[in-house]
């Protein structure tokens, strides 16, 4: 998809190739940003290893799996599932970002640093979730495998914008979705886990939304579009795990990640650092675009209400219930 700049002359026009070597250097600086303020951890140091025990299998004193087991609640472990599944297609991401970003240069360097990073974390949640016994191993493995074997294709791939756009809220959905999972999994060792594969996911999305709003100021109009077709078309990098609607359905209800939580603490955010609603310089497509996020934003809290009104009204009867009993 291709552009005329406004701002830098009608002589311009945009190409994914054009704007990855304008955005070079704020790459590198934001990569220098980052690994100034990023710090290594050790996955080994955040699991639980005295709590772990064999399997049966290959081991003759291997102890079957039983949810009784495990220190995690029913709606941590659902998320567990879900965020664990979701980092396991860890190679179909990279292979995704190098396709658009390069190899080369500070975008090259950025995406396997990026990679090196996300590994972490799905290392960490499975010998934590192993060691403990939070779920089981079995279906977690058969899950994997299926999972993994449809691959990931982004609904972004054909837009290095789109999908700059598209990780500047995804990265801080997937914080989010960490942080609330280790506060509702009723287990402090999974908190902590969490709270420091959170803290990295943040660091993730301030390279990006800072690179977003540099995108902005060379090709105003394109990025708009970018943005708000991201906005409206939003989803979880994980919407292809087996039983995904029902997981989700159940995140929900357990405040892991739900509509509210979608439009109060990822979209909003982000589009009050860009100040989306206040950028000028725009051409006829860039103006309307702004204007349908807008629209779209009344809509999404409009439908955060009805949801909170939901929710409201069952913890009202599960309290009734509660008290009866």
């Amino acid at each position: 998809m291709t552009v005329i700049s406004p701002r830098l002359g009608s002589s311009t026009t945009w190409t994914d190739a054009r704007l990855l070597h304008a955005l070079e250097e704020v790459v590198e600086r934001e990569l220098n940003r980052h690994l100034g303020v990023t710090k290594d951890w050790m996955p080994h140091e955040y699991v639980p290893w005295s709590d772990a025990r064999n399997f049966p299998g290959f081991f003759e004193d291997g102890e079957a799996w039983d949810k009784e087991q495990s220190k995690v609640t029913e709606i941590g472990r659902t998320a567990l599932i879900v965020n664990l599944l979701t980092e396991d297609n860890l190679p179909s991401y990279h292979h995704e970002i190098a396709s658009l970003f390069g190899r080369d240069g500070a975008w090259g360097t950025w995406v396997h640093r990026w990679t090196a990073e996300e590994a972490r974390h799905g290392i960490v949640m499975r010998d934590y979730l192993l060691a403990s016994r939070a779920v089981d191993p079995d279906k977690l493995e058969t899950f994997r495998m299926a999972h993994m074997s449809e691959g990931f294709e982004s609904d972004n791939r054909h837009s290095m914008l789109h999908s700059v756009a598209y990780v500047s809220f995804q990265e801080l959905a997937t914080r989010i979705s960490h942080r609330n999972t280790g506060h509702q999994s009723g287990d402090p060792v999974c908190d902590r886990m969490l709270a420091r594969i959170a803290t990295d996911e943040n660091l993730h999305m301030v390279f990006y939304r800072n690179l977003l709003k540099a995108a902005f100021d060379i090709a105003p109009d394109l990025t708009m579009c970018a943005v708000r077709d991201v906005v409206v078309g939003f989803r979880m990098p994980g919407h292809g795990i087996p039983g995904f609607e029902r997981a989700a359905a159940q995140m929900a209800i357990g405040e892991v990640y739900n509509i509210r939580i979608h439009h109060d603490d990822v979209i909003q955010p982000v589009l009050r650092f860009l100040k989306i609603m206040e950028i000028g310089g725009l051409g006829p497509e860039g103006l309307r675009a702004q204007e349908e996020v807008g629209l779209f934003m009344n809509g999404l809290d409009a439908e955060a209400a009805k949801f909170d009104e939901k929710l409201a009204a069952r913890k009202a009867r599960l309290a009734a219930r509660a008290a009866k009993a």
